[in-house]
C-alpha cells in the first residue's frame, strides 16, 4: 500500500533548509561535541548552505525569466 501524497516529503524550502543550517551553525558555535560530531555537523552545514544557494539561483531564474524584457535590456548596457 502506498502512502498518501500529503505525508510524503516535498522539496525542500528555502526557509527550512536555512532553519536547520542556522541550527547547525549554533551547535558548532556552542561546542562541547566531539571532533567527529564536528565534523558531521559541518559536513551538513555544507551541504545545507549549497541547497540554500541552488535554491536562490532557481528563484532567481524564475525572476528572470518572468522578465525578460529587463533581462534583455541589461544584457543590453
Amino acid at each position: 500500500m502506498t502512502e498518501p501524497t500529503a505525508t510524503r516529503p516535498g522539496p525542500p524550502t528555502y526557509e527550512a533548509t536555512r532553519a536547520e543550517l542556522e541550527d547547525v551553525v549554533r551547535r558548532l558555535e556552542a561546542g562541547g561535541i566531539t571532533l567527529e560530531e564536528s565534523l558531521a555537523l559541518w559536513e551538513r552545514g555544507e551541504a545545507l548552505a549549497r541547497t540554500c544557494q541552488d535554491l536562490l539561483d532557481g528563484a532567481r531564474a524564475r525572476i528572470a525569466a518572468a522578465q525578460p524584457d529587463q533581462a534583455a535590456g541589461t544584457a543590453a548596457n
